[in-house]
């Protein structure tokens, strides 16, 4: 039979047919091949993502162990707990590392440590006394009754007077009597308003030995003391310790910061002008007991005040009335009136007052010891190591105020090496013939500062200081 075929145009037709099953299915493959290139791209980007971020752990775990294996080359195993593989440590350290280590062992040597509490305490007092004028300068140096600056007869309040009095001078420190005290509420009134008036740090003082020179007892405001001679007498150092307690807290409880105490001064002769004053007439013993007491009245936050340098317990003449003077050899008192109170500077002195009589076998004239370079400050000061604050004893004795003029006495005694003038017989002119010497060089003042730093050590003492 003859094989049919297809004529032209069907074939055609058919070719037409097939065209879009063609068309979609070459679509279909495109699609297809889209796809998986996506997937192969997504693919590639995930391991990448993988890779860096194992990257970025690896080296982070690299460096801490790089950081921790220095700062901690001898250990095996770190705080906690993972265990360091030992091959995988360098032996010896780096070049680099031991410089490291080096500059910072160097860097930690050289790091100043702070102020200490003394430079504090130095720096503190430079600030003020820089700060001051000249005249407020001069007035610090004085410790006065509050009548010679209020110019009343007897001062027992403090008030507008008393405030105009410190604006105008102010001195570094009042002294009170018996006088001032009408009872105990008025006194403390009286020394707390004082306080709240001045514009710089003060003394508050009084003379409180025990005995019969005791201000505070006197009056009534104060527990009353044996006298010195009476507790020598006792031996009991331990009892003198507590009577200087019992001394220091009748000051406090006044507001008070000063006491005019104790006494070093030996009994040497008969009816001696400081009788039961002194501890006795032994060096040694006088040593201990004033010692005892002067640490009993620090313990209780006041300063005491050692009397009076070289020694007048070997005078019967009264330097309040007129000429008083020894005729003890420089030997004599360097074997006993000198270990006494060498006792006290040793145990910590921090004030000690000049006597007003003259000893001419120690200072090789009439003037008093008071206005001797060589009591004051070759034998107190460079020979025994006194380093605190020489007071002199009252300039308005007659001993001293009818031979001296206020201003030519305060002069003579800062020249000699007192730091502090008390109870000059006229204030004004005590004070302005200071400031005249030092405006005109006589003393200069750096003399002056040096003095007002001894002062403010003793004025801020126990100060805390940040």
């Amino acid at each position: 039979m003859e094989e049919k075929k297809d004529k032209p145009e069907e074939k055609k037709d058919k070719i037409e047919e097939k065209k879009p099953k063609l068309e979609e299915k070459l679509e279909d493959q495109e699609r297809r091949q889209a796809r998986r290139k996506r997937r192969i791209r997504n693919q590639i980007l995930a391991y990448l993502t993988v890779l860096i971020f194992i990257s970025l752990v690896a080296g982070g775990v690299l460096y801490g162990m790089k950081w921790f294996t220095r700062e901690q080359p001898a250990d095996k195993e770190s705080s906690s707990g993972i265990e360091i593989v030992e091959s995988s440590l360098p032996e010896t350290p780096s070049e680099e590392s031991s410089e490291s280590s080096e500059f910072f062992e160097e860097s930690t040597e050289s790091v100043p440590e702070g102020p200490t509490a003394e430079e504090r305490l130095e720096a503190l007092i430079d600030s003020v006394i820089e700060n001051m004028t000249l005249e407020d300068k001069v007035a610090g140096l004085f410790l006065v009754t509050p009548e010679s600056i209020t110019g009343v007869s007897t001062a027992v309040k403090a008030g507008d007077g008393t405030k105009k009095a410190l604006e105008k001078y102010a001195v570094g420190g009042i002294i009170y009597f018996k006088k001032n005290i009408k009872n105990a509420d008025q006194f403390k009134e009286m020394v707390a308003n004082t306080k709240n008036l001045s514009r710089y740090e003060m003394f508050y003082a009084i003379d409180e030995e025990g005995g019969k020179v005791a201000r505070l007892a006197e009056a009534g405001v104060g527990t009353k003391v044996d006298t010195a001679a009476k507790l020598g007498e006792a031996g009991n150092v331990d009892e003198v310790y507590n009577a200087g307690v019992v001394l220091g807290t009748n000051l406090t409880g006044m507001g008070l910061n000063l006491d005019l105490a104790p006494v070093a001064d030996l009994s040497l002769v008969n009816k001696s002008y400081i009788g039961d004053r002194s501890f006795g007439s032994d060096a040694v013993t006088v040593g201990e007991m004033a010692t005892a007491m002067m640490q009993g009245i620090q313990s209780q936050g006041v300063t005491s005040c050692v009397k009076h340098f070289p020694g007048i317990g070997s005078t019967t003449a009264d330097p309040h009335k007129g000429l008083a003077s020894t005729d003890r050899t420089e030997e004599e008192f360097r074997s006993t009136e000198f270990v006494a109170f060498q006792a006290t500077i040793d145990a910590g002195a921090d004030m000690i007052m000049i006597s007003n009589i003259a000893a001419p076998g120690l200072t090789g004239n009439d003037e008093p010891c008071v206005f001797s370079e060589k009591v004051v400050t070759d034998i107190l000061r460079n020979e025994m190591g006194f380093t605190g604050v020489v007071i002199t004893d009252a300039m308005d004795m007659s001993v001293i105020s009818n031979f001296y003029g206020p201003d030519e006495a305060a002069v003579l005694a800062l020249r000699a090496g007192c730091d502090m003038i008390l109870m000059p017989e006229n204030f004004e002119k005590a004070y302005n013939g200071v400031l005249e010497a030092v405006r005109a060089n006589q003393i200069s003042e750096e003399r002056v500062n040096d003095a007002l730093r001894r002062i403010y050590r003793i004025k801020f003492a126990g100060r805390e200081l940040e």
